[in-house]
Parts: C-alpha cells; structure tokens; sequence
C-alpha cells in the first residue's frame, strides 16, 4: 500500500481513484476544483478530502492527475497552489492527462530540479476503461521512475508501457488518437453506404467484423452509431483539443496529416450541429442530416 494522491475527479479520473483505492489498496487523498465532486467521492469510497493540489501531494509516494489541457496542468503542478509545492524529495508525479509533448517535458525538467520523478501517463479506453480498470497507458519517463510507478498505475490499467523519454507517452497518446480518427470516420461511411444501399447493418457488421475490416470501434460502437445514440464515450470537444495537439505537433516535426486535419474539421461541423458533448462516433450524424 502506498500514500498517493489523484487530482482531478472528472468522467476519467474519479473512477481512476477508485481503484487505486480498492483495487489497489492504496491510501488516497483526493482533489477537484469542484469540491462537490470530492466529497461525493469521499463518501463513496473513503479516503480524505483536500482543499488544494499541494496538500493532497503532501508526503504522498504517488501523485496522480487528470485534468483538461495544458493550461489546467500547469495550475494543478506548478501554480501557486499546485502539486509541485509540497512533492517530497524521491516521489514520482503521474499524469494521465492528454496534453502536449512539451509540458510533460516542461514538468518534467520543473520536477527533476526538485528532486521527484514526473512520468507523462495519458490513457485509452475512455469512460467505460475507466470504470472497469482495463485503461491502456502510455509512459514517458526515466525507466527507475517507471517501474517504481507501474504496479500502482496497474490498479487502473490492462495494459502500461514505458515508450521512451519525457513527452513519449503524449507522443504516443497522439498516434493513438490520429488512428481513431481515421477509424471512426470510415466506420461512419461504411454505415451510411450500407443504409443508402438497404444493407442489414447488424447483419453486415457480423460478418465483415471477423475480418480486416474489424476494430474495436466496429465492435463497441456500430449499434449505437447505427440507431443515432451517441452519449457514449469520448465527447467531441475533447477529441477536437487532442486532434489539435497531434496537428500542432505535426506542424513542429514535420508529419503530413491530411485525413486527420479533415476529420476535426468533420468534429467541427458536428459541434456546429450542437453535438459538442456527443461522443466521437457522431460522425455519422453528420452524414445523415
């Protein structure tokens, strides 16, 4: 059992802390912006209930985060109230964030002045990943920091991966995001054809799912996608700030992302139709105005 703290309780964070707290047995402290949510949490599950990011990290093994962009990152670690203020000498900073390359280098340079290790850790599997504990992480990180962190960041995960240095796991988070874009628009097309053509979509998917067409998209999403249910999973606006991430970044390093800058630009015409909260899969709304 370890001291750990998680900062930020939204859809992906709050059951998060849950298994460190009873799948892992770990002593957690938590925080939201929101207290609400905190004492919500606190009821549920026990624990204790911080009023900032700096006493829920104090004397803690383990930090945790998951916040919205780079901006809310860098209030939760480095702001006056932050996380960063109270780490203890030898303690390692997880975040599961999706932000960009270039703060968890950032962050993990502020951390390794004041001596604690910050691993850059954001995941896949969206909502229901997190609830049921099975999230893939991507690391970036001193490997000594890694295997330290690992075994707690297995209450949560199915699978965990060092991919390389700081900005690594962000790196790959955004691979992980330009696959899914492409993924889900073409599955939205094969959909829309299959209706124009009087094809039995269910019938259709049993079949072609079993060969190269499959995808745990196909698998998990084509019978809400093909009823016009989308309150499942990941919402349009996040994708949109991680598309932008992977496009900036891509403009840094040099990377031709034709079908990615075409997909957000799908997204944003699904925000325009008020689908902002709408999970990914709503591409096929778009089609069937």
């Amino acid at each position: 059992m370890a001291k750990v703290a998680f900062i930020g309780l939204g859809v992906m964070g709050y059951p998060m802390a849950a298994h460190l707290k009873n799948r892992g047995g770990h002593d957690v402290t938590v925080y939201n912006r929101t207290a609400a949510k905190a004492e919500k949490w606190v009821a549920e599950h026990g624990g204790a209930l911080a009023h900032t990011p700096a006493e829920a990290a104090r004397d803690k093994a383990f930090v945790f985060s998951c916040v919205g962009n780079d901006d809310d990152l860098r209030s939760v670690t480095t702001g006056p109230d932050g996380a960063f203020q109270s780490m203890r000498q030898g303690a390692v900073f997880v975040d599961n964030t999706t932000a960009s390359a270039e703060v968890a280098r950032e962050l993990a340079a502020e951390a390794g002045t004041r001596g604690f290790d910050f691993i850059d850790a954001p995941v896949s599997g969206g909502q229901a990943g997190a609830e049921n504990g099975v999230l893939t992480v991507m690391c970036g990180g001193e490997k000594a920091a890694f295997e330290r962190a690992k075994p707690v960041i297995d209450s949560y995960a199915r699978m965990v991966g060092l991919m390389g240095p700081s900005g690594a796991g962000q790196l790959t988070k955004m691979v992980n995001q330009i696959c899914i874009a492409g993924l889900v628009q073409g599955l939205a097309e094969g959909i829309h054809f299959g209706k124009k053509a009087g094809l039995d979509i269910e019938q259709v998917v049993e079949v072609i799912s079993k060969g190269a067409a499959g995808s745990w998209q196909m698998e998990n999403r084509h019978q809400t996608m093909s009823t016009g249910r989308y309150d499942f999973g990941f919402a349009v606006d996040w994708m949109r700030k991680d598309l932008e991430i992977c496009l900036s970044e891509a403009d840094r390093n040099g990377a031709k992302l034709p079908v990615t800058a075409l997909v957000d630009q799908f997204y944003k015409e699904v925000q325009q139709m008020g689908g902002s909260r709408w999970d990914t899969s709503s591409l096929l709304a778009r089609l069937e105005r």
